[in-house]
This record gives C-alpha cells, structure tokens and sequence, in this order.
C-alpha cells in the first residue's frame, strides 16, 4: 500500500470594504494563506486581476513550489551521491494563457537553476541528476503543463 500525506492550509479572504462583493470593483483580492505554527503569507489576484503587486499571487506561488521541489530533490540527490552543492539559486518563470472566456492555463514553466558544486570531475553527473530529480518531483509530477530545466552548473573555481 502506498504511503499517503495530507496538507492542510488556511486561507481566509481579508478583502471585505464593508459591502462584500456588492460589485467587482467593490472588493479587495486581499486574503492570508497560513498554516499551524507557520508565518502567514499575504496573498491576493495577479495585478492583471486586480491584485496588488505588494502580495504573493497563486500563479507565482505555483511557480515557486515547482521550483522549490525540484531543489530539494536535487539537493538531496546530489548528497546521496556525495556531490557538495554550495550554492543553488533559481529564477523560474511561467507562461499562463488567458482565454478568450477569461479563464487560463499554463502552458509552462521554465527552471534555471544556477548551482555550484566543489569538484569539476562531477559537473556531468550533476546535469544528469538535474533531470533525475525532474523526474521525481512532486509537483512537477502533478501539472498538466510542461516543466522545463535548464541548469548552468558551475565549480568552486569559476
């Protein structure tokens, strides 16, 4: 039998002027997404929904488990192997298309993951493990759109 895990967040609209959603233009996008024990994260709308550009939207928050899964599945690939990461950084991007009934979708996102790593006799494998850890990553494993990744893979020295 497989083993399951289940995730529980809080997400509470903080939008409310006073006449609820009398009108579109009337409410704020505003809402926190928290969780036990947790900082509370300030979410809203993209601007493009009327959101504010100061709060995290759900289409950057997709983008950034997508990137933070694969990081925690290549850092822990790379340990298993014995490989020294010493720096990982990351500026994923993602393409959302709006259709014409205003609803979307992502058509992708892209992973550009710039690593340092201490030997050079280990640069190979580390881009091979970039792919493996594609493979096993949870999220990536439960979009319907494609995750790309494009590592730059660099040593101590350079």
């Amino acid at each position: 039998m497989p083993k399951t895990h289940q995730y529980e967040v809080d997400v509470t609209w903080t939008g409310n002027t006073g006449t609820g959603t009398s009108g579109y233009r009337e409410y704020e996008r505003a809402h926190d997404v928290s969780a036990l024990g947790k900082p509370v994260i300030p979410g809203t709308a993209d601007p493009a929904f009327r959101g504010v550009p100061e709060r995290w939207n759900p289409e950057e928050l997709l983008v950034a488990s997508l990137s933070q899964c694969h990081m925690l599945w290549f850092l822990a690939l790379c340990s298993q192997e014995r490989i020294v990461v010493t720096d990982y950084t990351d500026r994923p991007s993602g393409t959302m298309v709006e259709t014409a009934d205003g609803s979307g979708h992502f058509s992708e996102v892209v992973l550009r993951p710039q690593v340092r790593i201490v030997e050079s006799e280990h640069v190979d494998r580390t881009r091979i493990l970039h792919e493996r850890a594609h493979e096993m990553c949870f999220i990536a494993n439960s979009v319907n759109f494609e995750v790309r990744c494009e590592p730059v893979v660099s040593t101590a020295g350079e």
